[in-house]
């Protein structure tokens, strides 16, 4: 039963897993997807990348095999701000159109997808030329997903985000430290409260919605544990879809380029450099204009104008996550510091944001131009 699926619909298997003692739960689903499989000589192995889901390898043999199948739990709470079935969606546009592997069935607490053969990327492989421009010409082709005929498609991040700043809300007297930053605070050593959060969104979406960044199917989430890379083949595959969706073009770049800082440790003075960007951004134009079918040729003026839009987008990028994490300190059982993370992200938002905000194409081109003489 390796199709799994009953016209577009998913199969989806009435099963709870237990997070704390996954095996017999795993066996039994393992049971409906690999019959063929004895239960006594299969094998799994977890995986510790993650910080908000578990993810557990089934395998017989070697993991290297085909076949093997990714068991992921959900992670505690993570049904209030993550559409489970949005990502089922995703999974599915995203393995039509070759981008990532197959997803095989849903059960209570979680899913089963195909195993993506290949290493997890580390903060090195990241910097390294070869690398980061398959990973931009990956991105590109993504991008150039067109979605279904209908009605023209929004992007997700302010939905998202306003949903993110309710629960922060709701869930605001828990936490006295909230209450302590004041307005004026230009980088808050506690968590900023709710009214600062609040206006500092409506300052973003005031200042991002006048930039003409393109609506198309994003990642979201590009993490380095979020990239498998095949050497073998040369290619870069994309996975994990919990916040894959419509959204701006430069939210899915600057995302991406602020994930360089890392997540246990983070350290944004490995943000990419100008020569970084200016290269990145260069090999995702020439992907992502022919998969548009447009003219490939890309222009200094073009990369100088993605350049500014990422910049800006990777404001709202630290600002979603900072949100995310302060919601993750609350609920999640996972042994990470996220009130740490949340400020990390929270701090180089309000360190940047006026110079970000005050980015121009002329401030810009002037510079280059003095760069080069």
């Amino acid at each position: 039963m390796d199709g799994q699926h009953v016209g577009n619909r998913l199969l989806h298997v009435d099963i709870h897993i237990d997070k704390n003692d996954p095996r017999e739960g795993i066996l039994e689903l393992l049971s409906r997807l690999r019959p063929q499989w004895k239960s006594q000589d299969i094998q799994m192995k977890t995986f510790t990348e993650g910080i908000t889901n578990q993810l557990i390898g089934c395998y017989m043999g070697s993991l290297q095999e085909s076949g093997c199948v990714l068991v992921r739990l959900y992670g505690t709470m993570t049904e209030l701000y993550v559409n489970r079935d949005r990502e089922v969606e995703m999974f599915q546009v995203f393995h039509a159109h070759g981008c990532g592997p197959k997803i095989y069935c849903s059960f209570e607490n979680g899913i089963c997808y195909e195993f993506v053969q290949g290493t997890v990327l580390d903060d090195e492989l990241l910097r390294q030329p070869s690398i980061y421009r398959l990973i931009a010409a990956e991105m590109g082709r993504i991008h150039s997903i067109l979605p279904k005929c209908g009605p023209p498609v929004e992007p997700l991040l302010w939905t998202k985000m306003s949903h993110f700043l309710t629960l922060v809300q709701s869930g605001i007297n828990n936490s006295p430290a909230e209450q302590q930053c004041t307005k004026s605070s230009k980088t808050p050593q506690e968590v900023p409260s709710f009214e600062t959060l609040s206006a500092e969104m409506e300052s973003l979406k005031r200042h991002l919605s006048h930039i003409n960044s393109p609506t198309v199917l994003c990642h979201n989430d590009l993490l380095t544990k979020n990239i498998i890379y095949n050497h073998k083949e040369g290619v870069v595959k994309f996975i994990d879809y919990e916040y894959a969706d419509y959204n701006y073009q430069a939210f899915d770049i600057g995302n991406h380029f602020n994930e360089f800082a890392g997540v246990t440790d983070v350290n944004y003075s490995l943000y990419p450099s100008w020569e970084l960007q200016r290269d990145w951004l260069t090999a995702y134009l020439e992907s992502y204009k022919h998969g548009t079918g447009r003219e490939v040729t890309v222009t200094e003026a073009e990369v100088t104008q993605l350049y500014i839009q990422v910049c800006k987008f990777s404001l709202a990028s630290n600002f979603f996550w900072g949100l995310w994490a302060i919601l993750q300190s609350r609920y999640s059982s996972i042994d990470f510091d996220f009130q740490r993370y949340a400020m990390a992200r929270l701090n180089y938002y309000f360190e940047k944001k006026e110079e970000y905000f005050g980015l121009t194409m002329s401030q810009l081109t002037c510079s280059t131009f003095e760069e080069k003489l």
